[in-house]
C-alpha cells in the first residue's frame, strides 16, 4: 500500500457514517494501517469470552471495540462532521484543515 496518508489521527472525534453505529461519535484510539481501519471509543462493540489469566483471574465476558473501516468515518470539527485537507500553512509546514469551516486541526 505505500506510504499514504490518511485523513484520521489517533485522537480525533470520528462519527461514523455507514453500517449498524451511524451517527455514534467516539475518539480515535488506534489506526491499523495495513487493512485502513480504525478502532473508535464506544463504537462497534463486541462480546469476547475469555479464560482466566493474572489480569482477570475468573476469565468471563468482556465487551471491547472492534475495528471499523476508515472510509466509515468522518472527523468531527466544532461539532460538524467535515471533509479533511491539506494545505501548507506560513512557515511552509503541512497541515490539516477542516473543509466545512476552514478551520485548522491541531
Amino acid at each position: 500500500m505505500g506510504n499514504v496518508k490518511l485523513k484520521i489521527k489517533k485522537g480525533d472525534i470520528a462519527r461514523v457514517i455507514a453500517g449498524d453505529d451511524k451517527g455514534k461519535e467516539g475518539r480515535v484510539l488506534e489506526i491499523r494501517r495495513e487493512d485502513n481501519r480504525a478502532f473508535v471509543e464506544g463504537v462497534n462493540m463486541i462480546t469476547k469470552h475469555s479464560k482466566p489469566n493474572a489480569a482477570n483471574p475468573n476469565g468471563g465476558i468482556v465487551k471491547k471495540e472492534a475495528p471499523v473501516q476508515i472510509s466509515n468515518l468522518m472527523v468531527v470539527v466544532g461539532g460538524v462532521a467535515t471533509k479533511i485537507g491539506r494545505k501548507q500553512d506560513e512557515n511552509g509546514k503541512l497541515v490539516r484543515f477542516a473543509k466545512k469551516t476552514g478551520e485548522i486541526i491541531k
